[in-house]
């Protein structure tokens, strides 16, 4: 008895690893497979046809398991949820980095656990920060104005992407403050699937009415364009999504809200070594700043 549950734990201790791996290694890298696909490919398009496969994917796996219909209540907060974190968190983020290095990037989306104490520190609940959130959240601006560095200490940084980013980083604090009190379906995988597809419609129509069908040569789409949309699609939204789902069930939130400090450090490390991106002094305080702030304000806030 007492073999089969030691081999039962570790089973249980492999898949977390590999769970955690997932969520560490591949939501790290999906900043550079968006830099790879934007390439060739249009952004709104691409990151439409990236949430609409894996939506349809992940919803049809959820009714063939047996999930409840959803009502045309639970479309609608899908629908607000999924225009907040797909249509305009990841759809900025997607159009800046036609100009905003993926490892950049990555660090300015770190933000949104800043965005989420100013929001609710200024809406309705009013929920006044502690002081080490206060210190975390002021040791984030520091460090995203070390970044963006409007003073181009060591070269700067696009001001037009970075605003975009920041902006969609609040766009995303917002999302997430809503689904936290919204009604929504009973299966999570159900309801991250209907998100996908309303924010993967949402971004494709607004793909089509920027022109973005007739503005591209899609003769000339590279390989690599779409080798990144596929595994944007494969990787980055159905495997890490399961992992992560998985990780929910079986372990502390402190522990999984880990991904957070560790993506963005991946992402840099990832666009330095494949994608030629410098890594300057600027960049790395503003890291250490960022994930530290983060870190801080995820601690304190749980207290």
């Amino acid at each position: 008895m007492s073999v089969l549950s030691t081999s039962g734990a570790s089973a249980t201790g492999w898949r977390k690893i590999a769970a955690f791996a997932a969520i560490y290694v591949i939501w790290g890298s999906t900043y550079l497979a968006i830099a790879f696909a934007v390439e060739t490919l249009p952004p709104f398009l691409m990151a439409g046809m990236r949430f609409l496969l894996a939506g349809a994917i992940l919803y049809s796996w959820a009714v063939w398991r047996g999930a409840k219909a959803p009502s045309l209540f639970h479309w609608r907060n899908t629908a607000i949820i999924g225009g907040c974190l797909l249509l305009l968190g990841n759809g900025a983020v997607v159009w800046a980095e036609q100009k905003v290095p993926s490892g950049i990037a990555a660090l300015l989306v770190t933000t949104e656990p800043l965005w989420i104490v100013v929001l609710q520190w200024v809406g309705k609940s009013r929920q006044v920060p502690s002081k080490g959130v206060l210190l975390g959240l002021v040791i984030g601006v520091v460090g995203m104005i070390i970044l963006v560095s409007p003073w181009e200490l060591e070269g700067g940084v696009d001001m037009m992407g970075s605003i975009a980013i920041l902006l969609a980083a609040g766009a995303w604090a917002w999302g997430s403050l809503f689904s936290s009190k919204a009604t929504l379906p009973d299966s999570p995988i159900l309801t991250t699937g209907m998100q996908m597809l309303c924010g993967g419609g949402l971004l494709f129509l607004t793909g089509t009415i920027a022109g973005e069908w007739q503005t591209t040569d899609w003769g000339v789409v590279s390989q690599r364009s779409w080798l990144a949309l596929a595994y944007l699609v494969v990787f980055g939204s159905l495997i890490a999504f399961s992992a992560y789902s998985w990780l929910t069930r079986v372990a502390p939130p402190s522990q999984v809200s880990t991904y957070a400090y560790v993506n963005p450090v991946i992402a840099v490390l990832l666009g330095w070594a494949l994608a030629h991106e410098v890594i300057t002094g600027q960049t790395i305080i503003a890291t250490v700043l960022l994930v530290a702030a983060v870190v801080l304000i995820t601690i304190k806030s749980k207290h």
